[in-house]
């Protein structure tokens, strides 16, 4: 029988708060469950397995971030909407580096496509990434450096591996810029002439 008061939502919102506190590799359904003072084996009445939580987890942050890159970039186009998306993107990794991590482990396919918060991510990126007049399959080309980009940016800064006497916002900056610009002159795919 559930022990009231636990529920799904607020299991995985006391876990994403734990990974932020403690770190994401830290959030065991052991640590949860003494957080809430109960024996692990009450926990599964919520969720099915670690890999259970760590999942609504990461669906939990990536909903969350796409919030604040989706109010973030709301009216803006070009250089100002990758800026605004850009930035987002850093501030909820660097804010909540816990929740973050959740957002970069590998989700079932069939749970991605059915996750809301996941399309509405697709949606918010590729449509900041059309203006740019990119198609498939440059548009997940385009996706995938941005992504590589701004994680390693947000992976580097958190632990602090940035030692030159260069302002980190600046370099930040600079290198949207060079997205930017990059965006601009994007290679695009050729396709075959029509026989």
């Amino acid at each position: 029988m559930p022990r009231a008061g636990l529920t799904p939502d607020r299991l995985v919102a006391a876990a994403a708060d734990l990974a932020d506190e403690a770190g994401f590799e830290h959030v065991t359904l052991s640590a949860l469950a003494r957080r809430f003072g109960v024996k692990d084996a009450s926990l599964y009445s919520h969720v099915r397995s670690l890999r259970d939580l760590r999942t609504r987890m990461a669906l939990l942050a990536g909903g969350e971030m796409i919030d604040r890159i989706a109010a973030a970039v709301a009216g803006r186009t070009g250089r100002d909407a990758l800026a605004a998306f850009a930035g987002a993107y850093r501030a909820y990794a660097l804010e909540h580096p816990g929740r973050y991590a959740a957002t970069q482990i590998p989700l079932d396919q069939a749970l991605a496509t059915d996750s809301p918060a996941l399309r509405r991510t697709a949606e918010v990126t590729y449509g900041m990434l059309r203006a740019y007049g990119l198609v498939e399959p440059d548009l997940t080309d385009a996706v995938r450096l941005l992504r590589s980009a701004f994680h390693g940016y947000c992976a580097l800064e958190s632990t602090g591996a940035f030692g030159a006497p260069r302002d980190v916002q600046a370099s930040w900056d600079k290198a949207i810029d060079a997205l930017h610009v990059l965006l601009l002159n994007w290679p695009r795919e050729k396709t075959a002439p029509e026989a």
